[in-house]
């Protein structure tokens, strides 16, 4: 199993704070950004705050063989490009620990059998919900798809707008990123992601 698929494990391995430890850190930021962290506005924030970013990085606590462990073989020889577009996800840029939000489409091509279609969507998810980068993201998603299901290829392409170059630094609203990851027939085949390209934008 590849790096990507073991990282997993590696954030088991993470001594985790306390929650006690992660409401004194907000404390620390609030106190570090200007404001008291004692005034009644303020009080509950710490707690709302761990709250809040256990929901938002709760992909450390799945694992993607657990969201695409069940296939269906049953599909009256259906062979063609299965594609999910426009699954919407909010997620955090490992640098400044701002969001950036957009949408996904992958497809694959099956080989021995499909999935729920929930599943591609649960898969966007739990990368999401972790520290990214969006070229990691898409990178992470398509390999994890290829390695657990083997299918004869898999397209994944992001689009996302990120905050950290809207709220601060160069400010630019409504620029969007676009990145691509193909394994398999999609990476052999220009005309293969041109299909995908087409069909998800269109």
């Amino acid at each position: 199993m590849d790096a990507i698929a073991n990282n997993a494990d590696l954030l088991a391995a993470i001594d985790r704070p306390t929650q006690e430890e992660a409401e004194a850190a907000v404390r620390t930021l609030i106190r570090w950004a200007g404001d008291d962290p004692s005034r009644e506005g303020l009080l509950d924030t710490p707690t709302r705050v761990a709250k809040a970013y256990r929901e938002l990085f709760s992909g450390y606590e799945m694992a993607s063989e657990d969201v695409l462990s069940r296939t269906f073989l049953d599909v009256a020889g259906y062979n063609e490009m299965v594609i999910v577009k426009d699954i919407r996800f909010h997620s955090h840029c490992e640098h400044h620990m701002v969001p950036f939000s957009g949408v996904a489409h992958v497809a694959y091509v099956p080989n021995n059998g499909v999935l729920g279609l929930s599943k591609m969507a649960r898969l966007v998810d739990l990368y999401a919900r972790r520290l990214q980068t969006q070229e990691a993201m898409t990178s992470q998603i398509a390999h994890s798809l290829d390695d657990s299901l083997r299918p004869k290829g898999v397209a994944v392409m992001i689009e996302a707008e990120h905050m950290c170059m809207a709220m601060r630094g160069i400010a630019k609203q409504g620029s969007k990123t676009l990145t691509t990851t193909f394994t398999g027939v999609f990476e052999t085949s220009a005309a293969d992601q041109a299909r995908f390209i087409m069909l998800a934008r269109g």
